[in-house]
């Protein structure tokens, strides 16, 4: 199955709200990032467990792990979560640079790492976060 029909699938299977959110975010990432590599993890590891979320990839980058051994991955992320909504930003090298940077500024959000969390889009500022993840995408260019 293409891509584009998965991740079309994923954000149709959610309910209303969450679901005019994500098309939103999607819509934003898409600007932000024209023309992108698209993915789309089921959450599933190769034996078929179910190890996070599904979740919908934007861009591409190298990863490289403390052992030196690489990996393509994507940049940003996008995800349904219990609670809301989850925004990935990969790749960033500083883990404290989200929260301090857009924490106190964001909205109603947990911010860690590379995650950026809330239960709803009307409870974030939309400009800071669409920062955040355009500043992500400058810090992880190649």
């Amino acid at each position: 199955m293409k891509v584009n029909t998965r991740i079309s699938e994923y954000i149709d299977a959610q309910p209303e709200r969450k679901r005019r959110e994500m098309r939103e975010l999607h819509d934003v990432i898409m600007r932000l990032m024209p023309g992108c590599r698209l993915w789309f993890l089921d959450g599933k590891d190769e034996r078929g467990r179910t190890v996070s979320n599904p979740n919908i990839g934007y861009g591409l980058q190298t990863m490289t792990y403390a052992d030196g051994k690489t990996r393509e991955f994507y940049r940003i992320g996008l995800s349904a979560n219990t609670t809301g909504i989850s925004v990935y930003i990969m790749g960033l090298e500083d883990r404290t640079y989200l929260a301090e940077t857009y924490g106190g500024r964001i909205g109603k959000a947990s911010v860690t790492g590379y995650c950026i969390k809330f239960s709803t889009l009307s409870k974030v500022n939309l400009d800071i976060l669409e920062a955040a993840m355009r500043d992500g995408i400058e810090r992880t260019s190649t």
